[in-house]
């Protein structure tokens, strides 16, 4: 495991003693981008809480830049070294730049700095202009570029993501898909995604897993799982093949 930046051997998620949905292994490199697809209440959302320690999952290894993790309670420099971003993330009753800057106070960065690292991710996602306006104000797409500041401002070495754009307009959402994928480039930041647009997974995801009852049916590159599919992944991409050619990443 020494050379993946983020492992994971043996997962299961339970809830009522039931099992939801169980992982046997995957191992990400640095920069690299997991996308998770499958049909609704497949397990993608408890797979990745469990696999972010948000919730933590009931059986299983996870591995961090080759070290071992207590699943149950990671330390908190491993974790201060992630960040997630959900369809509805908290806006907090204070302006933009407040919002933004909360994580760092947090963590005791000093005011010039915090000052500083905010605005710069304010301008990378373009609502600089945004800083002083009360957060509660923000239309979709402005508010998913403020959570993106907030979650990049941390500089993390892993984000995860959960339908972070399936409230947004066409027009909107890929724009900030461009500005993600730039980013993620620019930082070499690890993600985890997930999407029940296959758009979304072929703009930005070069792994993919499907899920569907709990269980990972398919494993593997974006671009060879979406073009050659098999068993229960290609009876999901049916509805898909009728669409426009994706544009796949790597």
């Amino acid at each position: 495991m020494s050379d993946a930046i983020l492992a994971y051997e043996g997962i299961s998620c339970r809830r009522g003693g039931k099992e939801i949905v169980s992982l046997d292994g995957i191992a990400l490199q640095r920069g690299d981008r997991l996308g998770m697809i499958g049909p609704n209440g497949a397990g993608k959302s408890t797979l990745l809480k469990g696999m972010a320690m948000l919730e933590p999952p009931d059986a299983g290894i996870a591995y961090f830049e080759g070290e071992k993790l207590d699943l149950v309670n990671p330390p908190l420099a491993i974790r201060r070294r992630w960040a997630s971003v959900f369809q509805h993330s908290q806006r907090f009753q204070m302006n933009v730049f407040r919002n933004v800057e909360l994580g760092l106070k947090l963590r005791k960065v000093s005011k010039q700095e915090r000052a500083a690292r905010v605005m710069h991710w304010l301008e990378v996602f373009q609502i600089a202009h945004l800083a002083n306006e009360d957060a509660g104000g923000l239309s979709g797409g402005e508010a998913q570029r403020m959570n993106l500041a907030r979650a990049f401002v941390l500089e993390p070495d892993v984000l995860f993501l959960d339908e972070p754009f399936s409230a947004l307009d066409y027009p909107t959402k890929m724009g900030l898909i461009d500005a993600l994928d730039r980013v993620l480039q620019e930082t070499g930041t690890t993600a985890v995604l997930i999407s029940h647009d296959l758009t979304d997974i072929a703009y930005l995801t070069n792994r993919l897993i499907y899920i569907e009852n709990g269980k990972v049916c398919s494993q593997g590159h974006t671009a060879e799982l979406l073009t050659h599919p098999h068993g229960e992944l290609d009876a999901f991409l049916k509805p898909w093949k009728d669409r426009p050619p994706f544009r796949l990443v790597k």
